[in-house]
């Protein structure tokens, strides 16, 4: 297609990475509250949960719905039509299945808040994610033990994927040098470190239920946080971690904002790279 023709997914991605940082805002933002009162970190859908019950809550949870769907099909047509110019070869076709995987993942985000929204079926009680059922029906196949390990390496490869562009500074050349992305971008490169934190840390409770055998140890983010206040200074680490992804919402609102993207991008566009040297 033309890029007359894909102007759409602009807005689209826009409305993805609104909603993508609305979420993670509600996580940092309800877990922060929850530690000052003595009590612990929160998972995505106890965070959704939470909002739900809040003076304004049902307004947030719908911008949340329309976002993490606008997400889930901007990287769906972002894979398929290589809007960012990662190309055909291998490692540009791994890059695209990442989309493709963290779409779902996303989508899946916007149907718990959906039925958080409209229904019941979301509502876990505060409980926690399911995770650990789903894990322990795949691990009920013939070699489920070996997919949720391979599942369970490809979410460290992420979480390694997303410190390593923090810290070498790689984000910046998919942003607009301006004087919003240049005065945050300490806060944007700590977000996404500690974002991509998180994220490991969710691949190695994946790996220990892989390896033990106990579906029980898989999780999301609140048994993230949960393992993370199990270790020295637990606590002062996932305070740490929670104030790193109010950083994280900060960077998917600045993506809204000021992303690039170089199929549908112009040409003279200067990127945040460019303007303060680092990855290009």
């Amino acid at each position: 297609m033309t890029k007359d023709k894909l102007g759409w997914a602009i807005p689209l991605m826009r409305l993805g990475y609104f909603g993508k940082g609305m979420v993670y805002l509600a996580v940092a933002g309800i877990s922060l509250y929850s530690i000052w009162r003595g009590g612990q970190a929160k998972d995505t859908s106890s965070a959704l949960g939470w909002l739900e019950n809040t003076w304004g809550g049902g307004v947030a949870l719908f911008v949340i719905v329309l976002g993490m769907f606008a997400y889930a099909l901007w990287r769906f047509f972002d894979a398929g039509f290589d809007l960012e110019d990662y190309g055909s070869e291998a490692k540009g076709i791994v890059a695209r299945i990442g989309m493709v995987v963290t779409g779902a993942i996303h989508m899946g985000v916007g149907i718990v808040a959906f039925s958080l929204l409209f229904g019941s079926g979301g509502r876990d009680g505060g409980q926690g994610s399911g995770i650990p059922r789903y894990v322990g029906q795949v691990m009920e196949w013939p070699g489920g033990r070996w997919i949720i390990g391979l599942v369970a390496l490809a979410i460290i490869g992420a979480g390694i994927h997303y410190m390593k562009q923090g810290w070498t500074n790689e984000y910046r050349k998919h942003l607009r040098a301006n004087h919003v992305t240049t005065r945050w971008n300490p806060v944007l490169k700590a977000g996404l470190i500690a974002h991509g934190i998180v994220v490991g840390v969710v691949g190695l409770l994946f790996l220990f239920a892989a390896w033990r055998a106990n579906p029980q140890e898989a999780g999301g983010t609140g048994e993230a946080f949960s393992w993370l206040s199990g270790q020295i200074y637990g606590q002062i680490l996932v305070t740490g971690i929670c104030l790193g992804l109010v950083g994280f919402a900060i960077f998917c609102f600045v993506n809204a904002a000021y992303r690039i993207v170089p199929k549908l991008s112009g040409p003279d566009i200067r990127s945040l790279a460019a303007s303060l040297g680092g990855s290009s």
